[in-house]
């Protein structure tokens, strides 16, 4: 017997210390504190009014100063699904891995400790996955900064149609920086170039 999302939240809550479940949309989510993450997981994969054997994805995303992590999983029994989610500092944030619960998370773990920089404790093998080597930074973090538009004039909003060209010619046009790239007199070239002649100018005011 199928049951409802808010009766498979009550389930749930009523079994994992600590959880508290949403329901929006028709779409259950479930939050556990971090030290409940693989009893949670656990308990819906192998309690028979839940059953959620197959796994689907996990990610990550930023949220105010903490990072969040869900996972989310299916029951080919009951025909039902949920995200699991919790919160890990944005700095050194861990958790103990999933893999020997849902072996098909362990790519999923190594991409987002790729792109988040969180860390999954037991991980068989936490190496880079997408990314060459040496790179630095999480890409996917809203703090990393993309330099490659910070080096290049972002235009600002255009019109179906008209060119950088246009938005170069309009002087009332008003330029916006796209999400994750800091003002120019922060950082990147022109802060470079503004650095370098602050240091010439104070070598000339020297004395001798």
């Amino acid at each position: 017997m199928r049951v409802s999302p808010d009766e498979l939240g009550a389930r749930i809550v009523s079994l994992v210390d600590g959880a508290t479940a949403d329901v929006s949309f028709g779409q259950l989510s479930v939050d556990v504190p971090p030290e409940a993450w693989v009893d949670a997981a656990r308990t819906v994969r192998d309690d028979a009014d839940i059953a959620c054997h197959f796994f689907d994805w996990l990610s990550a995303y930023d949220e105010a100063e903490e990072r969040v992590v869900v996972v989310h999983v299916w029951s080919t029994k009951h025909r039902h699904h949920v995200r699991i989610r919790t919160h890990v500092a944005c700095d050194g944030g861990s958790l103990p891995s999933l893999t020997e619960i849902w072996p098909g998370a362990n790519w999923h773990e190594r991409e987002t400790y790729e792109m988040f920089g969180v860390i999954f404790d037991g991980h068989p093998n936490l190496l880079p996955l997408l990314l060459p080597e040496g790179f630095e930074g999480h890409p996917l973090r809203k703090d990393f900064i993309l330099a490659s538009r910070v080096a290049k004039m972002w235009p600002g909003a255009k019109e179906p149609g008209e060119s950088d060209r246009d938005t170069h010619g309009s002087p009332g046009r008003r330029r916006m920086l796209p999400p994750g790239v800091p003002s120019p007199d922060e950082w990147g070239p022109d802060r470079a170039r503004t650095d370098v002649a602050a240091a010439a100018d104070n070598d000339a005011g020297d004395p001798e």
